[in-house]
C-alpha cells in the first residue's frame, strides 16, 4: 500500500498553486480600477469646456439674445396690432422664449388669427406666421356686422360690410327647427351652403335666408332668388344650379331643393 504525500510535498503544492493564481487575480484588479490617461482627461476636460461655453454662450452671452420681430402674412391687423398683444421679450436669450405663450396669447386676444406660428429666427430674431380668418358671411347687428368664418366662428364685429360678402338672415325664430336644432347648426347650414356655391354664384349673392333647418333661400343680384332647400346634396344642387341660370337667364326664381326635379320660373 503506498504512502500518501509527505507534509513537506503538501506544502510545496499548495506553494505552487498560490504562486500560479496569485499574479491572475492581481492582473485582473489592475485592468478595472486602470486610471485614465492623460489623453482621456484631456478630452474629458474639453467636451467640458464646450459645454459649459456652449451654456453660457446661449443663457448668459449677449450674442443670442432677443434684439426684433418680424411679423408676416397679415392683412386686416398691422404688425404693430400682433406684436404688442404677442409681447416677446425683448433682449431676454432667444433660447428662453416661450413660444407656445405667445401663440397662446394672439389665439385669445386676437380671434381675427385662425393659425400663428412662432419661430425662432437665430441668433437675434422672433418670425411671427400670421393666418387670418376670412370671413364668409355677415350678421347685420345694430348697424354693425359680424364676421363669420368658414367654420361658423363669429371673429370679428366691423363697421362696414366687406365688400362681396353675403349678408346671413335667421328668420328661424318661429321655426320648430331652431327649438330643435338650435341657432348654432343653424348657422353652420347656412354656412355650409355659402361654402359649396359656385364663385361666380358667390358672387352674385347678397342674402342667405334661412327660415328652418331645410329652408334655406338665396337672394342673389337682379333681384333672383334660389330656394335651395336643406344643406344635403350641396354640390348636386351647385351644379344643377350653374346649369339653370345658363339655360334659363330670364328667369327671377330658381328652385334646386330637389336636385333631380329643378324648376325655374318669373322674369
Amino acid at each position: 500500500m503506498a504512502a500518501g504525500p509527505t507534509t513537506a510535498e503538501k506544502s510545496g503544492a499548495s506553494t505552487s498553486k498560490g504562486s500560479s493564481d496569485g499574479p491572475s487575480r492581481t492582473g485582473t484588479r489592475n485592468r478595472r480600477f486602470r486610471v485614465p490617461g492623460t489623453r482621456a482627461l484631456l478630452i474629458a476636460f474639453g467636451v467640458l469646456v464646450l459645454v459649459a461655453g456652449g451654456v453660457w454662450a446661449l443663457y448668459g452671452s449677449t450674442w443670442f439674445r432677443v434684439e426684433h420681430v418680424k411679423t408676416s402674412g397679415a392683412g386686416i391687423l398691422t404688425a404693430r396690432e400682433i406684436e404688442a398683444v404677442a409681447a416677446v421679450p425683448m433682449g431676454a436669450p432667444l433660447v428662453t422664449v416661450d413660444t407656445d405663450a405667445i401663440e397662446g396669447r394672439l389665439r385669445q386676444k386676437l380671434p381675427r388669427i385662425e393659425t400663428v406660428t412662432v419661430v425662432r429666427s437665430w441668433p437675434h430674431g422672433i418670425g411671427l406666421k400670421v393666418t387670418e380668418r376670412k370671413p364668409v358671411l355677415l350678421i347685420e347687428k345694430g348697424g354693425k356686422f359680424i364676421e363669420v368664418d368658414a367654420t361658423g366662428v363669429r371673429f370679428a364685429t366691423v363697421d362696414t360690410a366687406p365688400r362681396g360678402v353675403p349678408r346671413l338672415v335667421l328668420d328661424s325664430a318661429s321655426s320648430p327647427s331652431l327649438r330643435r336644432f338650435g341657432a348654432a347648426r343653424l348657422l353652420r347650414e347656412a354656412v355650409r351652403v355659402r361654402g359649396e356655391l359656385p364663385a361666380e354664384i358667390a358672387r352674385d349673392t347678397r342674402v342667405v335666408r334661412v327660415t328652418s333647418y331645410d329652408s334655406v333661400t338665396l337672394e342673389l343680384t337682379r333681384g333672383r332668388t334660389v330656394f335651395w332647400g336643406s344643406g344635403e346634396h350641396g354640390p348636386v344642387k351647385a351644379r344643377v344650379l350653374t346649369a339653370l341660370l345658363k339655360a334659363t337667364p330670364k328667369a327671377g326664381h330658381f328652385d334646386v331643393s330637389a336636385p333631380t326635379a329643378p324648376a325655374s320660373s318669373g322674369s
